[in-house]
């Protein structure tokens, strides 16, 4: 199956040529080991080896204004197609070097003054290597090309820095957990929160490091959530079942919200021949959490469960609002190519963004779902942890 090249990385092992390698080939930029480009801005810090992990900066080899490179936020909102967003990640190279997270060498200088940007910041490349055509894929983030060690880089201009960000990084009493939730209520966005916790801005001065990307980007909608929560298990719940729903790039989404208190599960199924399924069996992930909330990583469904939980706490905050809340997910076979999961916070967020549907029952909602899904509900609903609690404590308003 031709989703198998997100595993075998372009090896050809499923016997037909890889989508997702002829759209990088097509648009493979001819690199010299000096050159100049427009970072999006974006920053990529690795996990492997940790404490001593690569990490780098990532530009096309070309100026200009490239923020859609990297925004999910900008994907979504023009509705990019898989193809349209391969396209422009097949452009940027991603000078690297390996260093520990507390180092304080010239290269991870350079890394946070781009995380600071809010703009394209035009940057000097001087590699050591001719980048490497392989593609590092993962569920957190969007799939990169073109790896390079690199020697030095240059910046060229003075990165533009948001003024509330340029006081939060500044304020080294301030820990990471008060400077996010600081920052995001003065409308940064949550993937340029997610860079400057990796670039190792954010926190006490003595405790500040770079932080792998993929564990930043968890933890900037964690602790979000987290925050939004604390008002939210006091709001009045909600008095009627509501249906959202919203689909992007393969990914069908429904939230179901029940009159009750807050309580959380995300439910993912993988239909056969998806990017993450090339087996012919149906494949299921789901992580729950009670009004009390988590003590454990959501090690089935990851990062995306915290992404899908701080658009769920959004609308929940924006309505004053509580309910119980199950998120299905179909992962379905037009998904080829992950997209990260800054794409799946933003496919949630907007399925808040439309009307929602009243049901008169349990059922009736599920009927609704159904009349969108190609997997049969009923199998959502035999593993779902939220609907076997639901409904089995008594409630004040019973006895009245």
């Amino acid at each position: 199956m031709e989703s198998l090249c997100i595993q075998c990385k372009g090896k050809g092992l499923c016997g037909k040529p890889c989508k997702i390698l002829a759209r990088f080939i097509d648009k493979a930029p001819k690199v010299k080991l000096h050159f100049s480009g427009s970072s999006p801005p974006e920053i990529f810090v690795g996990r492997n080896d940790y404490p001593n992990v690569f990490s780098g900066i990532l530009s096309p080899p070309e100026k200009g204004e490239t923020s859609i490179f990297s925004s999910p936020e900008e994907w979504y909102k023009k509705k990019l197609s898989i193809e349209q967003i391969l396209d422009f990640r097949g452009q940027l190279i991603y000078g690297r070097k390996k260093s520990h997270i507390k180092s304080q060498e010239s290269m991870k200088k350079v890394i946070q003054e781009i995380a600071l940007a809010s703009k394209p910041v035009s940057t000097e490349f001087f590699l050591k290597k001719q980048p490497t055509m392989d593609f590092n894929s993962s569920k957190m983030f969007t799939i990169m090309m073109n790896s390079a060690p690199v020697e030095k880089v240059i910046l060229e201009e003075n990165p533009f820095v948001n003024k509330k960000v340029d006081y939060i990084v500044s304020d080294y009493n301030a820990k990471s957990v008060t400077a996010i939730n600081e920052l995001y209520k003065s409308k940064i966005l949550v993937s340029h929160l997610q860079k400057l916790l990796s670039a190792g801005l954010l926190g006490l001065k003595t405790q500040r490091k770079m932080v792998p990307t993929r564990w930043a980007i968890t933890a900037v909608d964690d602790i979000i959530s987290k925050e939004l929560l604390k008002k939210i298990r006091f709001y009045p719940e909600i008095n009627e079942i509501l249906v959202f729903n919203s689909e992007y790039n393969g990914n069908h989404y429904e939230i179901l919200l029940l009159p009750d208190k807050f309580s959380f599960e995300v439910i993912e199924a993988e239909i056969p021949g998806n990017v993450w399924n090339p087996t012919m069996n149906l494949s299921f992930m789901k992580d729950y959490e009670s009004f009390y909330g988590r003590k454990n990583y959501a090690e089935s469904v990851t990062g995306a469960y915290y992404a899908n939980r701080l658009a769920v706490c959004e609308f929940f905050e924006k309505v004053k609002k509580q309910a119980s809340v199950l998120v299905l997910r179909e992962v379905r076979p037009e998904y080829y190519a992950p997209l990260g999961v800054g794409i799946l916070r933003e496919v949630s967020r907007d399925a808040f963004n439309k009307a929602p549907e009243r049901a008169e029952s349990l059922e009736d909602a599920f009927r609704i779902m159904q009349s969108r899904m190609k997997i049969d509900i009923n199998k959502f609903r035999e593993i779902s942890e939220l609907l076997k609690n639901y409904g089995k404590q008594k409630r004040l308003n019973n006895w009245v």
